[in-house]
């Protein structure tokens, strides 16, 4: 594990608290009442990982600018088994093979997971397990639509 201190982006609701985890109950990284919040290395990264989500008729988004400072991070960048598409294994009825990934680095103690985009694995993602202890706040935020 690595220590990860610098600044995160992340896509929110407008109204939504950035500092909080993500509000559906199941991710690419968490389950069955476990939290996550999603963060990206940068701003592109975070349209990207964000686009499959995206519905018309959303409600508005705003880009976050976060700042960390964590001391256990699992860096899996590089690792094809974090890529596949989550939702239609889970759909079909299986627990997302992600999760065991997350599960194994929750129980090691790790803060969060670094890991590679899979549509853009030239970018990178930050997912954080646990709500406090992280140093995380919001710095700025700006408006964000889809395609900007």
């Amino acid at each position: 594990m690595i220590p990860f201190a610098g600044q995160v982006w992340r896509i929110v609701s407008l109204g939504q608290n950035p500092e909080e985890p993500a509000l559906a109950p199941e991710g690419r990284f968490h389950h069955s009442g476990q939290t996550a919040i999603y963060t990206s290395l940068s701003p592109e990264g975070c349209s990207v990982a964000i686009a499959r989500y995206i519905r018309v008729n959303d409600p508005a988004r705003e880009i976050v600018l976060l700042q960390i400072n964590a001391l256990r991070i699992l860096d899996m960048r590089g690792n094809p088994e974090l890529s596949v598409v989550w939702q239609d294994i889970r759909a079909a009825g299986a627990p997302a093979p992600t999760w065991a990934f997350s599960n194994a680095a929750r129980d090691a103690g790790a803060q969060g997971l670094l890991y590679s985009s899979r549509s853009r694995p030239d970018l990178s993602h930050l997912v954080l397990f646990p709500t406090e202890g992280l140093g995380l706040r919001a710095i700025s935020s700006l408006a964000w639509q889809p395609g900007k």
